[in-house]
């Protein structure tokens, strides 16, 4: 194998990486907290595209509760 020959397997390897990158980035996930009071939806790109909190967990005197739902849902989702 010459240097070209490896030369243009690293050019094929980098477009392919791109290609992969471009992909991920555009994929999303959702994920769940508090049996589906708190949903986000999450690209590969570690994006969060949403987020949904169910009404009934909203409560006044629990936010601190709410703010760990929240945050359990993104990290599950990344």
């Amino acid at each position: 194998m010459n240097i070209g020959q490896i030369a243009k397997m690293a050019q094929q390897m980098q477009t392919q990486m791109a290609q992969a990158q471009d992909e991920l980035r555009e994929t999303t996930l959702e994920a769940t907290a508090g049996g589906g009071a708190v949903r986000i939806v999450i690209t590969g790109a570690q994006e969060v595209r949403s987020v949904e909190i169910d009404p009934s967990a909203v409560d006044p005197d629990e936010v601190d509760m709410l703010q760990d739902l929240v945050m359990t849902a993104i990290n599950d989702g990344i």
